[in-house]
């Protein structure tokens, strides 16, 4: 399963870890993803996505239904 953004695609980047002596690995970033229930096209789906369009409100969350007491 990949490690992608479903609405705005972001996905890992790549990069190297400098230390102080400027010793150089690959290193990795991942996005930080939620798994959230949101509305597509009226219907509830369980998507990741990011915190950043979490926060823009890209993303409708859906309400769980309750049971009536």
């Amino acid at each position: 399963m990949a490690r992608v953004c479903d609405i705005c695609s972001k996905g890992v980047q790549r990069g190297n870890k400098v230390s102080h002596a400027h010793n150089v690995s690959r290193r990795v970033w991942n996005p930080n993803l939620q798994n959230v229930r949101a509305l597509v096209n009226g219907r509830a789906q369980k998507m990741k996505v990011c915190t950043r369009c979490l926060k823009a409100n890209k993303v409708m969350k859906a309400v769980r239904k309750t049971k009536a007491a």
